[in-house]
């Protein structure tokens, strides 16, 4: 396995979903995936309440549900990268969905107008024609990708996801 992972980061309704989803649907054909995404806000809720897996996790206990087809952990602490690698097992690829702080190549999908608030924390855009670029100085190290072409941006992730494990 090679365990390779790369981020994506973006403003809100930037788009980073849908490349994920792109780029993941392109990956899969050669390689196995894992996918992270970052709820920041706390909004996503997995667990239903009254539910027996809900009614473990009330006491604060780390909680497993196996079936046949699935496991599911319900965790009351937050881990780190490398603790989720550890839980994900083997993969090629691992694609990131937000996580700003993490050392990993990351690319910021951009919509309409560019944030030059993130080109520190990034090594590329992905853009559309809604962005002019020429309003905007880039860093010379950002690589500029075509937001709707994800086999560019797959053919940047081969060249360019950071080992981690």
């Amino acid at each position: 396995m090679k365990s390779l992972a790369v981020a994506f980061t973006g403003p809100s309704d930037s788009g980073k979903t849908t490349l994920i989803l792109k780029v993941a649907s392109l990956l899969k054909e050669h390689y196995s995936l894992a996918i992270i995404k970052n709820d920041p806000s706390d909004k996503a809720h997995f667990d239903v309440e009254g539910k027996d897996s809900w009614r473990f996790s009330q006491t604060g206990a780390e909680v497993v549900v196996t079936s046949p087809t699935r496991t599911t952990l319900f965790s009351k602490r937050q881990k780190s990268l490398d603790e989720i690698i550890d839980m994900l097992g083997d993969f090629d690829f691992l694609l990131v969905e937000g996580l700003k702080n993490l050392p990993l190549p990351r690319i910021a999908i951009f919509r309409n107008k560019l944030n030059e608030d993130y080109f520190e924390c990034s090594d590329a855009i992905a853009v559309d024609e809604s962005v002019c670029l020429s309003d905007y100085v880039i860093p010379e190290h950002i690589a500029i990708l075509d937001l709707n072409n994800p086999e560019h941006v797959v053919a940047w992730i081969e060249k360019n996801a950071k080992k981690v494990k």
